[in-house]
């Protein structure tokens, strides 16, 4: 059974680095049609938010770990929450 999993993410001051590799963020979470996959950044642009289904914590944070911002050592905080909305 699948879990839903929160991943928030906050970024290094590199903007440069950061621009670089948002193509590859995107296309990462947006082609892998990961399950139930919704996110964006924040308004501040100082990280973002993506909201998936895993089957597990585990299964999760191999995902996440593939993240191009996290290969290319761009976050500085993650949190991998899991939540339980209401239904």
């Amino acid at each position: 059974m699948s879990i839903c999993i929160d991943f928030f993410y906050f970024m290094k001051n590199d903007p440069d680095k950061i621009r670089e590799v948002v193509p590859a963020h995107i296309a990462y979470w947006k082609n892998n049609n990961f399950e139930k996959y919704i996110g964006g950044p924040f308004a501040d642009r100082s990280g973002g938010l993506i909201s998936f289904e895993a089957m597990g914590l585990a299964d999760a944070t191999a995902i996440i770990e593939k993240d191009p911002f996290i290969v290319h050592g761009l976050i500085a905080e993650k949190w991998i929450k899991e939540w339980m909305p209401e239904k």
